[in-house]
Order: C-alpha cells, then structure tokens, then sequence
C-alpha cells in the first residue's frame, strides 16, 4: 500500500461570481521513501498540489488517503495531528519567526508534539550543529544569510522526524552554492529513508530526483520513474508527547514566552494598546484610595469631637424655622439625664456672638456656656492654665476659657492667665487656654467658654439651654440611648419639643454618601476600562493581520487551533495585565504628588481594589482578547502562509 494515494482530486476557487479550478480530477500514489519533483510552471497547479499533499489546504472533492487513512474525513485537530507526526515543510521564502534565534525557530514543532523543554531543545541544537550551524545556534534569522536560514527551516522541518518532507521551491532564494548544498543534504535525507517531495519549476532541480511528475493546467501529463524503486524501510515517526498536566502548562509557558516577545517586539503599539487600561485602572485605584481618605479622615474629626455622642436640640430638626423661637430645654433636662444609667457625662450648651473686649481690642467671638466636662467631651487640650470645674458651674463664677485664637486675638504674646475680658459689660477672668484637636467645619469664629450658669444669669438672661449634648457610656446601644432619652424628655415636657441628632448617623451617613460617590465615580472609570478593552480587542485583531504568516507557519508545523488562540489570548491577557501593573504603579506615583502638593489629601489605598483591578483587567484581556483569538485560531493555513 503506497504512503500517499489521491484520487480524482479536484480543487477549485472562487474568483468574483466564477470559479477557476486549478486541478482537475488528480490520480497520484507516492511510496514511502520516494523522492519525487512535481514539475510545472508558475500557475500549472503544483502549489496547490503540495498544500493539498501536505494537509494545508482540503480539495473541493475526491479522495486523499495517508497510509490508508482518509485526510478528507479528519477534523482540524487530527489534521494538525497528522503534520506535526509526519510532515516537514521546507518554503521557498524560509518562513523563520524574525523574533527567535535558530534553536528556537528549529523547535517550534516539537513544542506542539509536547517534547519537554529539554530534550527538544537538544535535538535541535543537535540538527542545527549536523547542518553546520553549531556557531549560529543563538543568531535571528536577520543575522544568518539565506543558505543558513534555510537550513534552520531543514531542522524545523525534521525535529519531529519529518517522515515525508514538503519542499516548495527550496532552492528559489538561494545563490548557486547554496541550491547546490540543499539538493545535497536533500539527497542524504532521502537515503536515511525519508520521502521527500520537491516542488520546483527548474528542470535541473527535477533531474536529481528519482521520479518526475509534470503538471500543466491543473493535469498531470506525465509521471516518469527515473529510477527503479528501492525497498525503504518506513521511517517510524516519534510518538506524541505524553500528556497530562507537564505538557499542557509547557505549552502555555511557549505561549506565554511568545506573547511576550511579540509585546517586546512592538513596544509602541503595545503600549498604545494599554493605554485605555492604563487610564482605566489608575481611575480606579486613586477614586477610590481618595474615597477611602477622605471618608477616614472624616470619621477621625468625627471621633476626635466625641464618639458616641448625642445632641439634644429645640424645634423638630434642623430645617425647623421655630426652632430660634422654642424655648424647651433647661438646665434641669441636663440634671435628669445624668441620672440615666446610659449617660457618661451630660453637657449642656449656651451659645451667643457677642463684641469682646480687652484693652483696646475689640472682635466678635463665640461666647459658650458649657459644663467642666464640656472639654473632655468636645476634645478640647489645655495648653495653658486649667479650665472651670463644677463648683464654677454651681456658683455661677465669672471665669472664662479661651481657646487659642481667641488667646491670640486679645493677649497676642502676652500670658492671658489672670487677665480679664469683657462681654457687654460683664468681666470674666481668664483662667485657661484650650486648643481643640477636632475637626473644624467651615470658617471658624474665636471662642470663649464660661459656666453655662453663668452665661444665662450674667450674659443671655435667660432661663434655657440651646442643647444638651450626653457621651453615652462605650458599648451601650445608640438606638436605645436616644429611646430612652426621648422618653425621659417627653415625660418632662409632656411633648415632643426636641430633636435628636447623634455621631454614628453622622458617621454612617458620611460613610453612605463617600461610597455612593466612590461607586458612581469608579463607575465612569470602569467605562473607561471598557473603552480600553476595546482598544485592547481592535489592536489584537490588527495584530492577528499583521501576523496572519507566522499563524500560518504554526499551524503548518503542527499547532492546534487551541495552541493558536492560547497565544492570543495569553498576549491580550498580559497586555491587560501589563497595562493594569502601569496603572496601579501610575496610581501611587499620583498619590505621592497629591500628598506633596496637598498633605492635607489623603489618599488610603485599597488592597481589595488593587486585587479588582488586576482581576479586571485580566477578565477584559479575556473578554476582548477572545474573539481576535478565535479569528487567528480559525485561519487555514494555507491561506496564512499566501498573505503577504
């Protein structure tokens, strides 16, 4: 039974609304360990035959059989079986990846046979150095002349064996010495026991061979046998690589390692291809890290002013216009609620803008008549002297507590202790300065503090409070306080006249808001992300044309549609990765700048977001890496190999 048998074989293409057959009804037998020419023209039809001979390219009818298997009947998986078991191709034009040296060129195929890194990358060191490139085994193609590159071709063409090698006008590109030196090694293939089939349209080429098979318009006219057939004993091919976990993680990695030399190759365009990520994932992590800054700086000012505090205020709520006009809340109130078991101090607050004086210096400052534990509530720190205590409270002395600017405003540098300021015509004496180290909101007015008794007999004249603030003891339920407290107040005043306002709806409010601004702003950048994705999928489908030959090379050597689309979408995934690493780094490098120009601005970054972020732009390498992927894995090699 003959290695290679066709019948009637026929191939046709379409050419605008007409079909142009280029071979018509084709009968052929090749034995194993022929050497045979197929002779013609330009345009006789012996490409077409060779592709067809080679698995490249399926007829549009009749029967091909490979040592009595059916070819037309084979899926595309076992068809690229069938290439890289037993075929190796030998191009007129070479066809090296320009990117890998000769070693790696050399074993591309057995890469996809699944031969470990090791021994593949022996048994072509091996070849290479049999052909005479022992002292090129590290050079690109772009360093070797033509002879030697297509002797790299040679070894890529046996480094799975290459049973029956395909060679389409091997020596076309090549000076005299050179054709002369590849005819021979040739030949000595041959002897070995390979079947070697030459495609050529040079006579002499034809005469070193054994059989000549002439084709002209698409028709074989003649077969002539020059010399007997010797008994050749069948090559055996090597066996597919065993598989399993090692092979298929191999594989990945030449994916991998390819990927990253073409990203390396086209640093400009992969670069252009990050940028949508890049922009993305930096709008991301800083949104964000900013969201996340502002939102703990935020709670700290809160907890610096009292943490687990509530505010007791007339009228119904803030937007209460009466609320100036109900007088409700006496100092009595305060007195009550420090009875309650959930109140850890109770203090409540008169307040009033009032022209101060001392000496010569006049300025309005806020006047607040508070309780001694007013200080360790609002957070205040003393800097000088000592502030009032609760026998200044119960006597109603004329004290007063500055806080620093106010400190500043009437004393400048002079020591304030012991002097005395006037409010109206009421004289109060200095006996302490406070600094606050809570939060500030807004323009801020100087501030004086006096016992609240004081301030309502001596300053105000009157017999209410404006608030009452109670710190609730730590671990006591919040909603319960304020039940509590507003059932107390309501038996009191027999109505509710009172509003409650506490920190942690302050708190949770601050949180509620900075998220839902974090989510809608983060949103747009994930639009950007998107945009970007698409740019990653439409550079990609570029690149897959711009490297539709080396797609074609690969898949002639042996690689599976998987192999191929496993390469594109490893490249797209870690140019999304590539892209994301840029603009995390982008983002801390932003953060540094923010926090030289402003260190006021705090920005706190998220590992959960960085971790997002780059699963994000995995999923997008994925997503939009796919369907060029697929494009590239579905091209027929044949037709890859013909793009220019």
């Amino acid at each position: 039974m003959a290695l290679i048998e066709i019948s009637n074989i026929r191939r046709a293409f379409a050419a605008g609304d007409q079909e142009v057959t280029v071979l018509h009804d084709i009968d052929l037998s090749i034995e194993a360990g022929e050497m045979v020419a197929i002779i013609g023209q330009s345009g006789s039809g012996k490409s077409t035959l060779m592709n067809i001979l080679g698995c490249l390219d399926r007829p549009n009818g009749g029967s091909y059989r490979f040592d009595g298997a059916e070819v037309g009947q084979m899926s595309d998986e076992e068809l690229a079986e069938l290439r890289r078991a037993h075929f190796g191709f030998i191009f007129q034009r070479y066809q090296l990846m320009p990117e890998l040296d000769a070693v790696e060129n050399a074993e591309i195929p057995a890469v996809y046979r699944g031969m470990s890194r090791g021994a593949r990358r022996q048994r072509a060191q091996d070849l290479l150095t049999r052909l005479g490139l022992g002292d090129r085994l590290g050079n690109r193609p772009g360093a070797l002349s033509g002879g030697q590159q297509q002797r790299v071709s040679v070894a890529r063409a046996l480094m799975n064996g290459g049973e029956v090698i395909l060679a389409d006008e091997p020596t076309g590109a090549l000076d005299s010495q050179s054709g002369k030196d590849l005819m021979a090694l040739l030949q000595e293939l041959h002897a070995e026991g390979h079947t070697v089939i030459i495609v050529t349209h040079d006579p002499e080429i034809a005469a070193q061979t054994e059989r000549v098979i002439e084709i002209r318009d698409g028709c074989i006219i003649d077969d002539t046998r020059k010399a007997p057939l010797r008994q050749s004993t069948r090559m055996t091919p090597p066996h597919e690589g065993a598989g399993g976990i090692g092979v298929w993680l191999d594989r990945l990695r030449e994916a991998a390692r390819m990927a990253m030399k073409s990203i390396a190759a086209h640093k400009l365009r992969s670069f252009l291809t990050m940028l949508g990520i890049i922009i993305g994932i930096t709008s991301v992590v800083s949104v964000v890290a900013l969201g996340n800054g502002s939102q703990q700086k935020v709670l700290e000012n809160i907890a610096s002013i009292g943490t687990s505090t509530i505010s007791i205020r007339p009228g119904t709520g803030f937007g209460d216009r009466r609320a100036n006009r109900v007088e409700t809340l006496v100092g009595g109130d305060a007195t009550a609620l420090e009875s309650l078991s959930l109140a850890q101090s109770v203090s409540p607050e008169v307040s009033e803008t009032a022209n101060v004086l001392h000496g010569n210096v006049t300025a309005s400052a806020s006047v607040n008549g508070v309780t001694a534990g007013y200080f360790d509530l609002g957070a205040y720190k003393v800097t000088k002297g000592a502030v009032f205590d609760e026998s200044d409270v119960t006597n109603r002395t004329q004290v007063a507590v500055l806080d620093t600017d106010a400190a500043e405003t009437f004393f400048g540098t002079d020591n304030p202790i012991g002097q005395r300021v006037l409010i109206g015509r009421i004289p109060l004496q200095v006996i302490g300065v406070v600094e606050s180290s809570g939060a500030s909101f807004g323009p801020q007015s100087i501030k004086i503090f006096t016992p609240y008794t004081t301030m309502m007999v001596r300053v105000t004249g009157a017999d209410t409070v404006d608030s009452i603030t109670v710190q609730v003891n730590d671990g006591y339920d919040m909603d319960q306080a304020e039940t509590e407290i507003s059932n107390l107040l309501e038996q009191r005043h027999g109505t509710v006249d009172f509003f409650l306002t506490n920190s942690d709806t302050i708190r949770e409010t601050i949180q509620s808001t900075s998220k839902t601004l974090t989510y809608l702003i983060s949103a747009i950048a994930v639009i950007s992300l998107i945009v970007g994705g698409i740019g990653v999928m439409n550079i990609m489908l570029v690149s897959v044309t711009e490297r539709t030959k080396e797609i074609g090379i690969r898949k002639a050597v042996g690689a599976r549609r998987s192999d191929i689309t496993a390469q594109f979408l490893i490249e797209a995934v870690m140019v999304c990765i590539l892209g994301g690493a840029l603009g995390v780094g982008l983002a801390f490098a932003i953060g540094e700048v923010i926090g030289i120009l402003s260190p006021s601005t705090r920005l706190v970054y998220s590992g959960t977001t960085i971790a997002a972020a780059f699963t994000s732009a995995t999923l997008i390498g994925i997503i939009f890496g796919y369907l060029p992927a697929r494009s590239a894995s579905r091209l027929d090699p044949v037709v890859a190999l013909a793009r220019e």
